[in-house]
């Protein structure tokens, strides 16, 4: 079997990081202990996981990540959040597939925050699982389309 079990991250301020997790995207703490001399921190967000290493990136800007994907059934309530926490956060972009913004989390971690819209999808990816918010029956979250642009573009990829 194989299967991608998480993301590690650097952590500038380790504490901070978690509380921005915690506080915004509702991660618990499965793990805080030392390993190989460095803090080491596993948290469980959703489905995913993230593990911290409780040490300043050691290069400056994203490094060989571009950006974490972060589904969700509810863009605008979070997006709301987010900028009520002073979090800085791009408008929500409004496509026939999903909609998205792109938020900053600490170290510069850039998050892209998504809606996928389950009548925009074809049978296979609904059928794949691919999307946690979207059942196999093809039923998603419904999604406002009337702010959504004709014909608009994607301008970032997940």
């Amino acid at each position: 079997m194989l299967s991608l079990h998480h993301v590690h991250l650097f952590a500038s301020d380790a504490d901070r990081t978690i509380g921005f997790w915690r506080e915004h995207f509702g991660a618990t703490v499965m793990l805080d202990a030392d390993f190989a001399g460095a803090r080491n921190v596993f948290l469980r967000v959703g489905e995913g996981r993230l593990h911290l290493y409780s040490q300043p990136p050691r290069h400056a800007g994203s490094g060989t990540v571009h950006h974490l994907g972060i589904e969700t059934d509810e863009l605008e309530s979070l997006v709301g959040r987010l900028r009520a926490a002073e979090v800085s956060v791009t408008e929500i972009r409004r496509h026939p597939e999903g909609d998205y913004a792109m938020a900053q989390a600490p170290d510069g971690l850039l998050l892209e925050l998504f809606q996928p819209h389950a009548s925009a999808m074809t049978p296979e990816i609904v059928r794949s699982g691919y999307f946690a918010s979207v059942t196999s029956a093809g039923e998603g979250v419904a999604t406002p389309t009337a702010d959504r642009g004709a014909g608009a573009r994607s301008d970032t990829g997940s």
